[in-house]
């Protein structure tokens, strides 16, 4: 007991102080015409851009960047899209970045029907084009140049990990209280039945602050790996 409560000081010490190391950038210059041409293949299905643009399966992205998530105009928006907005989640070139990769990564129950972008240089080009539609461009601060965090991707290393299901259930009393065993949703999501490479994903995105809810990177951050794995593997078989 004395070393849980050692442990959550711990946590609550490192937040306070801002001590959480932020990711080393990598720069890649985003090619905006290439970016275009990305859009009309891969986004243009579910999403529309530039004058005239409407809502359709997804909403327009004219403006994106700056903007709060589920804060655009006449589009209903998914529960965990709308959750993530009012944690705070706001549409910058990193977190933008995060989401066209692995949209699962930033928000597990979007409806956005896309696998992801996997190579970097095709989502600077992409989000490079998503720029030139936003209100002043040059003045949002990660525009010079079309630079991006590049080193998000989670180490396979990590996702290889074989959690202790055993581990994870005496791990998951904090989790519990606020998520519901049964998977049953009275106003936070449930993470029961997960795919645990999903929920592995999800909680290093909150260690990693790309994901915004304070709580959640607090829990995330004093939690290792295999401490992950193991609440994974657990969380994954309840409801079976």
């Amino acid at each position: 007991m004395r070393k849980a409560v050692s442990r959550i000081w711990t946590a609550f010490a490192i937040l306070a102080a801002g001590a959480l190391a932020a990711p080393a950038s990598a720069e890649l210059i985003g090619d905006a015409q290439r970016g275009a041409t990305l859009f009309e293949r891969q986004c243009k299905a579910c999403h529309q851009i530039g004058e005239g643009a409407i809502n359709r399966v997804g909403p327009q992205l004219n403006r994106i960047f700056g903007r709060r998530a589920a804060t655009g105009a006449d589009f209903t928006y998914s529960k965990s899209m709308a959750r993530m907005g009012a944690d705070g989640l706001t549409w910058t070139l990193e977190t933008l970045d995060v989401y066209i990769e692995n949209p699962k990564a930033l928000v597990s129950g979007t409806r956005m029907n896309y696998r992801g972008m996997a190579d970097d240089q095709s989502r600077s080009d992409l989000l490079a084009f998503l720029r030139t539609l936003s209100d002043n461009p040059q003045n949002i601060p990660e525009a010079e140049p079309t630079a991006r965090m590049t080193d998000h991707d989670l180490d396979p290393a990590i996702l290889s990990i074989k959690g202790d299901p055993e581990y994870g259930e005496y791990l998951s009393s904090e989790c519990v209280t606020c998520h519901q065993p049964d998977g049953t949703d009275q106003g936070i999501p449930a993470i029961t039945m997960w795919p645990e490479e999903d929920f592995v994903i999800a909680m290093h995105a909150y260690k990693r602050k790309f994901r915004p809810h304070p709580v959640m990177q607090m829990m995330a951050s004093r939690l290792s790996d295999e401490e992950i794995a193991a609440l994974a593997a657990y969380f994954a078989t309840l409801g079976q």
